[in-house]
């Protein structure tokens, strides 16, 4: 279900949810097209596996579909999503702490806007390299437009809390990245 090009990627999350609690799980899948490549990336964030971050994501839509009313409710139905989503991945972390952190994107699933494949790799591995409280506000600031007070609504962490660890992600990354601005000998 594409939005219409007025509506906002958060209204349309609501109104997937309300179709969810009038016609039933049969409306999930429209939810699902809507959301699966954003939330699986957050999740990825999280999780730093891809059938983990599956889980995560499928567990969160099952909660949704429990309880489509909460979603449809939601002031910024996105960041509630998003925040059911982190709370399944943080779930499945517990399950699963003495598996070591290995975080894997693939490229059809993560997209970033750069050209050059290697200049991907890259990001994706410095990205990587940071602290999970770290890679997960970028995701959420950098490809899912949040703000910092959605994000903190996400994180249940102050606006300031998510803005300081954005700033540590940036610094971070403009070291790791130095070598991609530096001119090729």
């Amino acid at each position: 279900m594409a939005p219409p090009v007025d509506e906002s990627y958060a209204e349309s999350v609501r109104r997937c949810a309300v179709r969810i609690a009038l016609e039933g799980t049969a409306a999930l899948g429209d939810l699902f097209d809507l959301v699966a490549p954003r939330a699986l990336r957050f999740a990825g964030t999280l999780t730093r596996n891809g059938h983990d971050a599956e889980d995560a994501v499928q567990a969160a839509l099952v909660r949704v579909a429990l309880h489509p009313k909460a979603l449809a409710k939601a002031d910024h139905a996105w960041a509630y999503l998003l925040r059911i989503v982190r709370n399944e991945a943080l779930k499945i972390n517990q399950k699963q702490r003495e598996r070591p952190l290995e975080l894997k994107f693939d490229e059809a699933d993560v997209p970033i806007p750069l050209d050059l494949p290697d200049t991907q790799r890259f990001v994706r591995e410095a990205v990587a390299s940071l602290p999970p409280t770290q890679s997960e506000v970028i995701v959420l600031k950098i490809w899912e437009g949040l703000t910092f007070a959605e994000i903190a609504a996400v994180l249940n962490e102050s606006p300031n809390t998510a803005a300081s660890r954005y700033r540590y992600a940036l610094e971070k990354l403009s070291q790791s990245l130095q070598p991609l601005l530096e001119p090729h000998k």
